[in-house]
């Protein structure tokens, strides 16, 4: 059994992960800042099903801020209790494009200087695997589709894509400088059952649900890869494995359009969506789907939940919750 430390532990994917690595009989230190980047309350329900759980710690804490990430580490370092990390599972981050463009210092601040504190505490105390999640969102507007790991990434739409690219490219330099193996995981469109509020599908599912207008920025016929959330926390896990350094894309295998899955929620939830267009927002790619041969080939990983296997399970899931979901601020 292994013991690891999950960045971000109280996000959509990060709390996935590290549930799936304590069923499997591993320890997990999870830190969080807790921000309010969106409805914390949705936080807050993910970390109550972590809490109390064999094998698991949290610890409140910033990783943009290398003081306490410095004395942090110092002091996991001293305590006996809590063994070497056998890898560094960097899931925290900013993310979502349209915030980043009203504040893009932040997202500097936790993608690309959270990920060097990482990658620092990593060669002071001899950790030799790090994983950084990044995103689709780097590909930018012109790639090819499905697009593979070697397309250009180099003109990000935004700043949240590009402080993601400003983290990719520090992990190279600890890894070329220090021999810290390295994978970098590029998700393609996530989704699941407590997933940020900020996102269309968890939008989409309570404005239908709740008898809310569902604003569609553009005619609608953007199209996404979108991932189930299962998917993606094992794609990540098996991501720990030695690589050197690769870069590796997670993505789902059924493009959708925007429309189509509109449509979809109107039929698993049972009640016609009020739909109202907005104005097209340039900084948001018009596609992505994501080429995973490479995660076939170097993780044998394959995504498995279905578009409508997965959008059920979500309604399930807010249906069940929604003495408080539908409370959810999505704004």
């Amino acid at each position: 059994m292994a013991n690891y430390l999950v960045t971000g532990v109280a996000g959509f994917i990060a709390s996935r992960v590290t549930e799936m690595l304590l069923d499997d009989g591993h320890t997990v230190v999870g830190v969080d800042n807790m921000n309010t980047a969106y409805d914390v309350k949705m936080k807050e329900y993910r970390l109550r099903r972590l809490l109390g759980r064999t094998g698991f710690t949290f610890d409140l804490l910033d990783i943009a801020e290398w003081q306490a990430v410095e004395g942090w580490a110092a002091g996991r370092r001293q305590s006996s209790n809590f063994p070497s990390f056998h890898a560094i599972i960097n899931l925290a981050a900013r993310a979502g494009v349209r915030q980043s463009v009203d504040n893009p210092w932040v997202y500097v601040s936790t993608n690309m200087t959270g990920t060097l504190n990482l990658l620092e505490v990593c060669r002071r105390y001899a950790i030799p695997k790090f994983i950084l999640a990044s995103t689709s969102s780097i590909y930018g507007n012109n790639a090819p589709l499905p697009t593979p790991e070697t397309a250009d990434s180099n003109y990000p739409l935004q700043s949240y894509a590009a402080s993601k690219k400003g983290a990719e490219a520090m992990c190279h330099a600890y890894h070329f400088l220090y021999g810290i193996d390295v994978t970098i995981v590029r998700y393609f469109t996530v989704y699941g059952p407590a997933g940020r509020p900020d996102m269309s599908m968890f939008r989409f599912t309570k404005w239908i649900s709740e008898g809310y207008p569902v604003i569609v920025n553009g005619d609608g016929e953007q199209s996404r890869g979108f991932t189930y959330l299962d998917d993606i926390a094992r794609g990540t896990i098996l991501a720990v494995k030695p690589s050197g350094y690769e870069i590796i894309n997670l993505g789902g295998h059924e493009l959708i359009k925007i429309n189509s899955l509109i449509g979809m929620l109107e039929q698993v939830i049972g009640r016609k969506a009020e739909i109202v267009r907005g104005p097209a927002n340039q900084y948001e790619m018009l596609a992505n789907w994501a080429d995973v041969e490479k995660a076939g080939r170097l993780l044998g990983w394959t995504p498995q939940v279905s578009i409508k296997e997965g959008v059920t399970k979500l309604v399930e899931w807010y249906n069940a919750e929604r003495a408080w979901t539908s409370q959810i601020i999505t704004d």
